[in-house]
């Protein structure tokens, strides 16, 4: 990458900051802020699956799976906070239901730490493993894609039915953050900022990735995979890497969101959740770094628009935009840009002039002048 380019990546990344640090906190209301704080979370989720996808060539139709399985940890550890701050041994629902004690795999999000850790950790592995049984069997394209969305459709059933984590309505009433009251304005700011501070990291960590040698065996994978094997690589354990951290990302998302929007339930772990991530990066255009992060955003910040005065209506727009951009704009809406930008480039481009031709020589009138 060119110097020019580095300066123009890093004013980028400075002019974002300023937008989300600065500008968006003095101009929207702190609703607002709290609503641009979950896209957030969204695009988060987004600028992994850009990696997975986009770049390697894995369609991902589970993220929600691992945006859940943050979400649960994080609420989970902050319904113990709640009832310890309130001098009780189990959470307000459990008390409703008659439990007396925590349940056995509860009782070690009662500390910070380990909760932490396995919102890092648990997703991560999982997809590690998940990854290796599938990639070195060289499962992928559709039947890839049906698999990692019949996960999701699996956990999200699964947590309807346990109602030792709330059921169908899942954990609700989240009152503090590492004993930070959710009530207050300024802490509420602190997790948005929390937030925008995570996604650029996220997109540095990628970025990073994308210009360094995974990055070109990632993308050489994803156009010719066999050739990568030939080549002495092993395509699966490129693939693993990039799962799992699309993975990594979508759980600190999710645990990101538990406390923003103030509760955590299968509806954000499903399929439809799964798809809804998808549609966000192809409109944004899935094989650029800044398209998923913008097409999230932009999808979440319309439908929430929209929706709140055609409720019925937005389900089919969103589905034509989706049809629309996958079946005339598969580079998604930043691939207009790069495409306006390569004819702009080819229209000032003098075309070399054209040389007269020699005459043909008729070897008739030559025999004869001779």
């Amino acid at each position: 990458m060119t110097v020019l380019g580095r300066w123009q990546a890093w004013a980028g990344f400075g002019i974002a900051a300023v937008l989300l640090f600065a500008v968006a906190p003095a101009v929207l209301s702190d609703f607002r802020l709290s609503l641009l704080g979950k896209f957030l979370c969204f695009a988060i989720v987004a600028v992994g699956i850009g990696l997975a996808w986009g770049r390697g060539g894995m369609l991902v139709l589970g993220q929600g799976v691992f945006f859940g399985l943050g979400g649960y940890m994080m609420g989970m550890h902050l319904k113990i906070a709640d009832a310890q701050l309130r001098g009780n041994d189990v959470p307000d629902f459990m008390q409703i239901a008659g439990a007396k004690a925590l349940p056995g795999y509860w009782a070690p999000f009662a500390s910070p730490a380990f909760t932490l850790l396995a919102i890092v950790v648990i997703p991560a592995g999982i997809a590690a493993l998940l990854g290796l049984g599938v990639f070195k069997r060289r499962v992928k394209g559709a039947y890839f894609a049906i698999l990692s969305q019949a996960l999701a459709a699996a956990l999200a059933i699964l947590l309807v039915g346990q109602t030792s984590i709330g059921g169908s309505n899942g954990l609700t009433n989240f009152r503090t953050f590492f004993g930070f009251t959710l009530n207050d304005p300024v802490n509420k700011r602190m997790l948005y900022f929390i937030a925008a501070a995570t996604l650029l990291i996220v997109v540095v960590v990628v970025r990073q990735l994308m210009h360094s040698r995974y990055g070109e065996l990632l993308v050489a994978v994803r156009d010719g995979e066999e050739r990568v094997r030939f080549l002495g690589y092993d395509p699966a354990n490129i693939k693993v890497v990039a799962y799992t951290l699309a993975a990594l990302f979508a759980s600190i998302a999710g645990a990101l969101f538990a406390p923003i929007v103030g509760f955590i339930a299968p509806s954000q772990v499903g399929i439809v959740p799964s798809i809804a991530f998808l549609i966000g990066v192809a409109i944004g255009g899935r094989t650029t770094l800044l398209g998923p992060v913008l097409g999230a955003i932009g999808v979440a910040w319309a439908q929430t628009l929209f929706s709140e005065r055609f409720p019925s209506e937005w389900t089919y727009a969103q589905g034509l935009l989706f049809i629309i951009v996958v079946g005339f704009f598969p580079a998604g809406l930043a691939g207009l840009g790069v495409l306006f930008t390569r004819r702009r480039r080819r229209a000032r481009t003098p075309e070399p002039a054209e040389t007269e031709a020699e005459p043909e020589i008729d070897p008739e009138k030559v025999g004869a002048t001779s």
